[in-house]
């Protein structure tokens, strides 16, 4: 049975451990072999040869360094891309289809940007070596599949690709001047009127790249790319930052891309209402986090996205989650004034040029209230006067105890566990286990990618001592499995605790899953906001997506919200009735 072991670096401290606690534990060293030793690095290195995965070293590593699985059968040749001895690998690749948009859906760490780089001719595979393949190895590890074709056409100058990578906020580190200069440097294709037209960004035209923000620099990405002479297209999650409204716009950007069948589009996405929105076929990816990454068959993007929620994959007889995740019909529960947690009287609320207004408001016990609506209508600036931060003349904060979970996080000195002290004593089954936090207890909150200071920061929230939880984007970073995670997790608290619960989100489905109600805002980015609700979440989501032109309909299989298809039999006959949430 084929056997990975995978220590990761930053983890490894042999200095704090009593000099290789491992090497001294291992089994097959005391024998007199040397499966665990000194790296020249200074870190702890396994011989995959030797291990026999006895499990020792990985219990016993204090800091939870060490990973050593075995392998499924069917992953009996070398990978396509490892990260050097004991690190990350990838096996296979997903596969570009001309006149498709495909998708790639899978968990954050698990190989996802690495295959689109291969595939995007930025980062050469090196098939588990110590040196960089070349393109007929690539061919020939490929032979007799459709990726085999994809690296033909590719070695004989028939592909140019464009890329849009995942991080935007980098853009201005390697760009400077304005947005004009930089779109119109790029646009090999003559379009760069059409395309700011569709992109909304001529009202920024000549502003700095330095001063915009992650979802002006993530349109702008988009832009930059599809500029560009092309015939494969790679975006790597090209709806981070976006508003819902904007979302569906750049997915339906995107599918138009592929109407063109000489043109083939791959997507990496996390919001699977756009991913199902957006994509023809779909690719799983499945295996350990940071440990290794294997990519499914294609399959059509319902199929696929429904096996993602099941948690099996049929063909290679692959289980990569314990329960199957379905998605109830929302209850309508009475309302009565005992129910009653607390109330806002209405906010008229002006900062600059902006203006706020709300209507009054109630929340029950146990509710957990989604708020929907654009970027610069006041959603943040709603939850702070309602948490206290801002202060509003008619003092509109609520008299009752609330937690706040800020849109923006801040790292810091203090140890996540130290900072998780009061979840770890209350909540370890609630919060610490299902968050997957125990591994980072040492490390300190600075130290944390964005996904990591994300977990920490919900848990500390929902295990503060509040009656009223206030979470601002709590799904940004996260992947598709992290956030139905997350959202099971604050369901399940505000069920057994009775407090509740108000979330500000962009994604859909997370909003869609966690929500008894929605509150709505309408009104004209950067200068005005106007807020109503809370609704039933019928009532709610036909108001929200009357502004979108969309309409849902709900998976026979799992009761998932998906699009309807625009123009279709089904969308007609919801706009007809005014139901455009489900039937």
């Amino acid at each position: 049975m084929a056997r990975i072991a995978v220590i990761d670096k930053k983890k490894c401290h042999p200095d704090k451990c009593g000099n290789y606690l491992c090497a001294r534990l291992c089994p097959i060293n005391r024998m007199g072999e040397q499966c665990i030793t000194k790296g020249s690095d200074g870190k702890a290195v396994i011989d995959e040869k030797l291990c026999t995965g006895c499990g020792i070293c990985p219990k016993k590593c204090p800091f939870g360094a060490i990973t050593i699985i075995n392998l499924p059968q069917e992953l009996d040749r070398e990978p396509i891309h490892r990260f050097g001895q004991n690190g990350f690998a990838l096996y296979s690749l997903p596969t570009p289809i001309f006149g498709k948009v495909v998708g790639i859906i899978g968990r954050n760490g698990i190989g996802k940007s690495t295959a689109i780089k291969i595939l995007a001719n930025i980062q050469k595979p090196n098939f588990g070596k110590d040196h960089d393949g070349d393109i007929k190895e690539i061919i020939a590890y490929f032979k007799g599949t459709e990726a085999q074709g994809y690296f033909e056409k590719l070695r004989d100058g028939q592909i140019k690709i464009s890329y849009k990578p995942q991080q935007v906020d980098l853009i201005p580190k390697q760009y400077t001047g304005t947005v004009s200069e930089l779109l119109k440097k790029v646009d090999e294709k003559k379009q760069y009127e059409t395309i700011i037209q569709e992109l909304e960004l001529t009202q920024i035209l000549e502003s700095k790249l330095h001063e915009l923000s992650g979802g002006e620099l993530q349109r702008i990405a988009i832009a930059a790319t599809v500029l560009k002479k092309a015939n494969v297209y790679f975006f790597d999650e090209p709806t981070s930052y976006l508003d819902i409204k904007q979302r569906i716009k750049i997915a339906r950007f995107i599918k138009n891309l592929a109407s063109d069948p000489e043109i083939a589009v791959m997507v990496i996405e996390h919001d699977l209402i756009i991913l199902d929105y957006m994509t023809d076929m779909i690719h799983l990816m499945y295996g350990h986090e940071s440990v290794y990454g294997v990519v499914s068959g294609v399959k059509t993007t319902k199929n696929g996205i429904n096996v993602y929620l099941s948690g099996f994959l049929k063909e290679e007889n692959m289980r990569f989650r314990d329960q199957p995740i379905k998605f109830n019909p929302p209850i309508v529960a009475p309302q009565t004034r005992e129910n009653t947690l607390t109330e806002w009287t209405p906010i008229d609320y002006t900062q600059g040029r902006f203006h706020l207004t709300a209507e009054s408001g109630e929340i029950n016990k146990g509710d957990v209230v989604g708020i929907l609506g654009q970027n610069g209508i006041g959603k943040t600036t709603f939850v702070k006067i309602l948490a206290g931060v801002l202060k509003t003349k008619e003092d509109n904060a609520l008299k009752l105890k609330v937690a706040y979970k800020p849109q923006y996080l801040e790292g810091g000195e203090e140890l996540v566990m130290a900072a998780l002290a009061r979840a770890i004593q209350k909540y370890e089954i609630q919060l610490i286990r299902p968050l997957n936090l125990k591994d980072l207890f040492m490390r300190k909150l600075n130290e944390l990618s964005g996904g990591e200071l994300q977990r920490v920061a919900i848990a500390h929230c929902l295990s503060q001592d509040a009656d009223l939880m206030l979470m601002d984007e709590p799904s940004a970073y996260l992947d598709v499995e992290q956030r139905l995670m997350v959202s099971k997790v604050i369901k399940e608290m505000m069920f057994t605790t009775g407090k509740s619960a108000i979330i500000v989100d962009h994604d859909l489905l997370f909003i869609d899953y966690l929500s008894d109600k929605l509150i709505v805002f309408d009104g004209v980015p950067a200068l005005s906001g106007h807020v109503t609700g809370p609704y039933t979440m019928k009532q709610g989501m036909n108001t929200f997506l009357s502004g979108i032109d969309i309409t849902f309909r709900r998976d026979e299989e799992n009761y998932r919200p998906r699009v309807n298809k625009e123009d279709s039999q089904k969308d007609k006959e919801q706009k007809s009735t005014g139901n455009l949430y489900y039937t």
